[in-house]
């Protein structure tokens, strides 16, 4: 496997059909990315930065993909180590703040819940929970702390 991966996005500014950036009270946030072979996501600004509130931005996918990737890591782990992880739901969330005078995020905390086979091994399944945050290539690439606080369900 190589150890370089690329990944490709193409970013269109749709607010541009609503006119230009003459005032940055009227201009819109609009954009959409597209992937080759997946579907479009619609983007704009967070609402407080005058952005649709109907469109994910660019904060819910930094925790989003912050999210995914711990849990793709996660079942990859569980299913070399044994432990059979029947659902898996995170409400993860992600805190930005003013430092050293520019906005940026401070934190994000996953709190995965993990139900697991009655014949997993619970304590497994919560270390297992740190190496991959270890392993997780998003959080590996942020500058920020992602913390985790997950909870492991034995299955009835």
């Amino acid at each position: 496997m190589s150890h370089v991966h690329l990944y490709q996005a193409t970013l269109n500014w749709t607010g541009a059909a609503n006119g230009p950036t003459e005032s940055y009270a009227a201009y819109s946030r609009d954009y959409e990315v597209t992937v080759p072979g997946k579907a479009v996501i619609q983007g704009s600004a967070d609402p407080t930065f005058r952005g649709d509130p109907a469109r994910h931005n660019p904060e819910d996918l930094q925790v989003m993909a912050l999210s995914a990737c711990h849990l793709l890591t996660y079942l990859a782990l569980c299913a070399r180590g044994g432990i059979k992880v029947l659902s898996y739901e995170d409400h993860a969330d992600g805190q930005m703040e003013l430092q050293d005078g520019k906005i940026r995020f401070t934190r994000v905390t996953l709190r995965p819940r993990v139900v697991i086979d009655r014949g997993s091994d619970p304590h497994r399944a919560q270390e297992l929970h740190e190496k991959a945050h270890e392993e997780c290539f998003i959080a590996s690439s942020v500058n920020f702390p992602v913390g985790h606080e997950a909870e492991i369900v034995v299955a009835d």
